[in-house]
């Protein structure tokens, strides 16, 4: 088993077996986001679909990210952005645009882009990433909610052992 240890696959979030590098991909997490987010991403909206684009830094890591909210076919609206630095045409962070607003995808696009080494990164193919993501059902939502809460356990853990490590280094 190349990939680590196989593990039962969160319900609604693809079939089959996954690995534990593939639960903590970082594709899986932002999509796990948008899914635990999705009446605030689509204001309420059951059906329709959202796309999270990505760019790559020089290193590999991610850069940005956009997310467009689709609730009529070929109709997409920008919900949010995250960038990892800021420019003349963006600021750091994540912003949300056009009336859209979610404090929980803030705080996971937050943890998630600023400790995104932590978890296995997304080829890079010498173009941008897409991600698209369907109505998810109820299964759906109860996967992605635990593939959240252990990136977020994560990520604090990892937090955790560089303070003891300053402390008692």
């Amino acid at each position: 088993m190349a990939n680590g240890p196989e593990m039962e696959r969160p319900a609604g979030l693809g079939s089959g077996v996954m690995t534990l590098n593939e639960s903590l991909s970082l594709e899986r997490i932002l999509e796990s986001a948008i899914v635990v987010s999705w009446a605030d991403v689509m204001r309420g909206t059951q059906t329709g679909s959202i796309h999270i684009e990505y760019g790559f830094a020089a290193n590999g890591t991610l850069d940005g990210l956009q997310v467009l909210s689709s609730r009529a076919r070929g109709y997409w609206v920008l919900a949010c952005e995250y960038w990892m630095s800021a420019s003349r045409v963006h600021c750091a962070g994540v912003h949300f645009e056009n009336g859209y607003r979610s404090e929980n995808l803030a705080h996971v696009l937050d943890s998630v882009m600023q400790h995104q080494t932590a978890f296995v990164l997304p080829a890079n193919l010498g173009r941008q990433g897409l991600l698209q993501i369907s109505a998810p059902t109820e299964e759906d939502r109860v996967g992605a909610t635990a593939s959240v809460k252990e990136a977020l356990c994560h990520v604090g853990s990892l937090l955790d052992q560089g303070v003891m490590a300053e402390a008692f280094g």
